[in-house]
């Protein structure tokens, strides 16, 4: 069995390797499945996001503070979008402008937040 992707570590990407396909996302997606997977580019690299409702500002901050250093921690930086009792988060490997096995490491370990 092949350990839970909240138990692995992203892997720093400077480009050079190939994004995923989009039948390797669909394994990988069923392993996050709260998270909307764009496996087939629209005009934008393929990502996948999930948003998230807070009953104020302060508790979204919060979050997005928390979302904030376990990204620094693992090196792999979401886009997040805060609005008044909302956060929205999307990622996907810029370097190589579509998705990574990190990415969804990344969003497995924000649902553990």
């Amino acid at each position: 069995m092949s350990e839970p992707l909240a138990k692995k570590s992203c892997v720093p990407c400077h480009g050079g390797v190939a994004a995923l396909t989009p039948a390797e996302i669909h394994v990988l997606a069923r392993s996050v499945p709260t998270w909307i997977a764009h496996a087939i580019p629209t005009g934008r690299a393929p990502f996948v996001e999930k948003s998230y409702a807070f009953p104020d500002f302060a508790q979204a901050l919060a979050f997005v503070n928390q979302v904030g250093a376990l990204a620094e921690a693992e090196g792999h930086h979401p886009d997040l979008h805060l609005a008044w009792g909302k956060v929205r988060i999307e990622i996907w490997t810029h370097a190589i402008g579509g998705l990574s096995e990190s990415d969804f490491i990344l969003a497995a370990k924000i649902d553990t937040l």
